[in-house]
């Protein structure tokens, strides 16, 4: 992922709101050949020790592929919206703003309990809200086993991360303050939360500006 050094971010926190937040992502290889599948992640662990988990089909192609060791690259979308040209003080070009996760990392298959704990534990994850919750645990240990055989578990241990927190911080508060008005008057959740994002930038132009 490109990120011109304005828009570099090195914040855990946000890393994993995005990761936790928008959990479907993307499991990419090359491993004779080039793979990307769209799967659910959970992050585990702390700064200095996270790692992720994920599952997929084992019919699919990238799971007869990966072994222990491969290398893969998982892909985070988070919030982003359409920034119109038409909203700027003087003439330029539309963009889009966004924040987004890349984790470059190890494969490492799971075993037959890993992999039902990571089943466990993200069906925990999405199943607590809902009006009648249906746990791993209530399934009978015989149906999981059984479903678990269409499986392929991996955990991913990072080598690399990239976090990209594009907020048009490359424009004046003026500018800014445009923008986010934009945004608000929108009914679209994702222009909602770029925009509150935006005025914590627009928050520290000003005040850097005041010092």
């Amino acid at each position: 992922m490109h990120i011109p050094k304005i828009y570099k971010s090195e914040d855990f926190a946000l890393l994993k709101e995005i990761i936790s937040k928008h959990s479907f992502g993307l499991l990419i290889s090359d491993k004779e050949k080039l793979f990307a599948t769209h799967s659910m992640f959970l992050m585990n662990g702390k700064q200095d020790d996270f790692f992720l988990e994920t599952h997929i089909s084992k019919a699919n192609f990238q799971a007869k592929a990966l072994k222990n060791g491969d290398h893969v690259l998982c892909d985070f979308l988070g919030a982003h919206t359409y920034i119109s040209s038409s909203w700027y003080d003087h003439t330029n070009v539309s963009t889009w703003n966004y924040e987004a996760v890349q984790v470059r990392g190890t494969v490492h298959l799971m075993t037959s309990e890993e992999l039902y704990h990571h089943l466990e534990k993200l069906t925990e994850k999405y199943e607590k809200y809902q009006q009648c919750p249906m746990f791993v645990k209530n399934m009978g240990d015989d149906f999981v086993r059984k479903e678990m055989k269409g499986a392929f578990g991996i955990k991913i241990i990072p080598d690399e991360v990239f976090i990209k927190s594009k907020l048009s911080q490359n424009r004046n508060e003026e500018n800014l303050e445009r923008i986010i008005g934009k945004l608000q008057a929108q009914d679209d959740q994702d222009a909602q939360m770029i925009a509150k994002k935006m005025q914590q930038v627009y928050h520290d132009k000003s005040h850097k500006t005041k010092e």
